[in-house]
């Protein structure tokens, strides 16, 4: 993804409301799998980091992304912003901007 690209999906996220919190139980198995199905629908979940976690925002970013083989287009504060592009074309909903 270039920055082009992330610009672009950084515009929609800012838009867009938390659809996942996380607290202080952190990254659960159960997280994990109803971050994957979103992404799977959605392309593009914004997710909340309570206060109350007390695990790095970043760290969990990129685990997330690791684990739903998505990309991290942006960590702020307290926020993440996690992009899957849908495997078929007809499926897909965000149009990136060319490379």
């Amino acid at each position: 993804m270039n920055t082009k690209q992330r610009a672009f999906l950084k515009s929609i996220a800012m838009t867009t409301d938390p659809i996942f919190q996380i607290g202080k139980s952190s990254l659960t198995p159960e997280l994990t799998d109803a971050v994957g199905e979103a992404l799977d629908k959605r392309e593009l979940v914004k997710i909340s980091v309570l206060q109350n976690c007390m695990d790095d925002p970043k760290e969990m970013a990129q685990i997330l992304a690791d684990r739903t083989h998505s990309e991290v287009v942006q960590v702020i504060g307290k926020k993440i912003v996690l992009y899957k592009q849908a495997k078929e074309e007809k499926n897909r909903k965000i149009l990136l901007p060319r490379k």
